[in-house]
């Protein structure tokens, strides 16, 4: 069923093109919220942001298919540790070649990740962190950053704030992309919607699971890029890419020429590489970089470690 108005989500569990239908990520009740607004952009900012180098995710893809080359897209949890290594984070990563960065909003039930990136969002809450907190920090970081964020985020925490609402003020401080992993294909009508309407790209996931059929109206509707799971269960390092991927790659890419960027479980440079070999547009790395920095003695270590781990990744794609 699709999200018909921005007042309530139905949510349908039983979905068997969906790996992680055991996994508990909603009530199969309607959920009611009140529309919270969410911080206004100051003029000045979004004056700021009109100047912003930033371009769209499929502009971004475009441009590096024009140039042989394959997108890196590391991943960071918001407030982890704190929002000020974040911003500092966020640059450092813009600043060692990411193409795309997927930032995630941290969420106390993240029922699709796995160890790292669940103790990291608790972090992230234990300290204070707030989705207000995240979209100020965000209207002041983006436009100092050269390429596009996409946020990361469950599903909850835009119903507790509006879709519309939600949708609008992403918009509105540069956020490019959404990704939203918890609510099946069926349900993400009210978000394309919105989504569309404030020129916001939802990029949708398929898996080694999802069917032929379902892939092909998934891929139809994936804005930016498609976002292809490689493994069957949550986040997480895994020592080796599932060799089911080239084939994955090769069964989308016959039904579409939009990019397609692989993530789950890359977390050495060869992993990035072989994807990179295998046909892959990008190559998402998540939880190792977000061990990397919330793990760190010290915010500061953690920082400069993220640098060099970065760059290895970056040098590992053509």
């Amino acid at each position: 069923m699709a999200i018909p108005t921005s007042d309530f989500l139905q949510v349908n569990t039983r979905i068997p093109e969906n790996p992680f239908h055991h996994l508990p990520f909603a009530s199969q009740r309607a959920v009611t919220f009140s529309v919270k607004k969410l911080p206004r952009p100051n003029p000045k900012a979004a004056l700021t942001l009109t100047r912003s180098p930033s371009i769209s995710i499929s502009q971004t893809f475009t441009k590096l298919k024009s140039q042989g080359k394959v997108a890196f897209i590391p991943y960071i949890t918001a407030g982890d540790p704190d929002l000020t290594t974040t911003i500092q984070a966020l640059k450092v990563l813009d600043s060692c070649g990411s193409d795309v960065i997927e930032l995630g909003i941290p969420y106390s039930d993240p029922s699709l990740d796995g160890p790292v990136i669940r103790a990291s969002a608790s972090r992230s809450l234990a300290g204070g962190t707030k989705l207000n907190n995240i979209i100020s920090m965000l209207e002041d970081v983006i436009p100092q950053l050269s390429c596009p964020i996409t946020l990361l985020s469950y599903s909850k925490p835009i119903i507790r704030h509006g879709i519309v609402n939600f949708m609008s003020t992403i918009s509105q401080i540069g956020v490019r992309g959404l990704v939203v992993p918890d609510v099946p294909f069926e349900n993400t009508q009210g978000l394309r919607n919105e989504a569309a309407k404030n020129n916001v790209e939802l990029v949708l996931l398929t898996t080694p699971t999802t069917t032929t059929s379902q892939m092909k109206n998934i891929v139809r509707a994936s804005e930016g890029f498609v976002y292809l799971v490689s493994a069957l269960g949550v986040t997480g390092a895994r020592p080796r890419v599932n060799q089911q991927v080239p084939n994955l790659l090769r069964e989308i890419k016959e039904v579409t020429s939009k990019a397609v960027a692989v993530g789950f479980g890359l977390s050495k440079p060869e992993h990035v590489k072989q994807v990179a070999e295998w046909g892959a547009d990008g190559a998402i790395v998540g939880s190792a970089i977000v061990k990397v920095l919330g793990e760190a003695r010290s915010p500061l270590q953690g920082l400069r470690d993220l640098e060099s781990f970065a760059k290895s990744f970056k040098s590992a794609l053509p």
